[in-house]
């Protein structure tokens, strides 16, 4: 029985995902002409058409969309093969593909990578930031093998280990009517001015949800697509926006022209932690990494 290539069922997934023909190749690295020689070859094998063509348009058969997610299962064991086989048991060694949310990875990475890095110079990091649904699906689908995200989250058929807790603060412009106060509680927020992240963004969720203004998120002054962007529009004057605590040492946030307001919600306002599938292979490494992370955010040496 002859069996599909590895490269063909890339192919594939390539052209499944992209839904053209030409980005397939780009991402594959390849010509148009032998991604698309390769994903007819696939057909043939399998004796069924995968994908309806046009002009404008390429989408799965119903037997394509079928077959996609085997396809995907296929594609990561044979990574979990290789990888396996290279990292031959040595801790935190080899490819490791993490993801990151934007409201964590600015303020977390810096502060702890430098260290694991000199610890583990066997690892390979790559790093893909996005937002948290995103980064779940790509975690399902084995494009990554694990995620830094904040919770609360709902999630299943995912395992987790938790390694840091903190609070929000409010960030607003200096000589702002609430500045010099020690904390600022729900009932003093002036809503019209707070700026918020858009759609999306978890840190939102939470923050407005921690102050119980969780109906407020469609009329917000504001919505940004970065922390970065709103804090530059409290440093002029605009308006508020929560930050975690995390972020509290950037350069940014030192600026004369922010004061930061301890919310008077109880906390802590969230928590921080690694997530990986639950047949993941590596978790010792997983659970590794979170406690180097918990080490290092508390000022331990590793």
């Amino acid at each position: 029985m002859n069996l599909p290539s590895v490269r063909q069922l890339q192919y594939f997934v390539a052209v499944a995902d992209s839904q053209h023909f030409g980005r397939a190749a780009e991402h594959c690295f390849v010509t148009q002409s032998t991604l698309s020689a390769g994903v007819q070859d696939l057909e043939s094998l399998l004796g069924t058409p995968l994908f309806e063509r046009s002009k404008r348009q390429v989408s799965l058969t119903p037997m394509g969309a079928r077959l996609l997610e085997q396809a995907r299962q296929i594609l990561f064991l044979s990574r979990e093969l290789v990888e396996t086989a290279k990292s031959d048991g040595t801790p935190l060694s080899g490819a490791l593909r993490l993801g990151v949310i934007p409201t964590i990875g600015p303020f977390l990475l810096p502060r702890v990578l430098p260290a694991i890095r000199h610890r583990y110079p066997q690892l390979e990091l790559f790093l893909v930031e996005d937002q948290s649904a995103r980064l779940i699906e790509r975690l399902s689908a084995g494009d990554l093998d694990a995620a830094i995200i904040a919770f609360p989250f709902a999630m299943e058929n995912l395992e987790r280990e938790l390694f840091w807790s903190e609070n929000f603060l409010l960030a607003l412009p200096e000589g702002h009517a609430l500045a010099g106060q020690a904390q600022v509680s729900t009932s003093q927020l002036p809503r019209e001015e707070l700026m918020l992240l858009e759609e999306g963004h978890c840190l939102t969720d939470h923050a407005l949800a921690v102050c119980h203004l969780d109906g407020l998120k469609s009329k917000a002054a504001f919505q940004g697509t970065s922390l970065y962007t709103l804090l530059q529009m409290v440093a002029g004057g605009q308006g508020m926006t929560f930050v975690p605590q995390m972020a509290v040492t950037t350069e940014l946030l030192k600026s004369s022209e922010i004061a930061l307001v301890a919310l008077a919600e109880p906390g802590p306002h969230r928590q921080i932690g690694l997530v990986w599938r639950k047949t993941y292979h590596r978790k010792a490494d997983l659970h590794l990494l979170a406690g180097h992370m918990q080490a290092l955010l508390e000022g331990r040496e590793i």
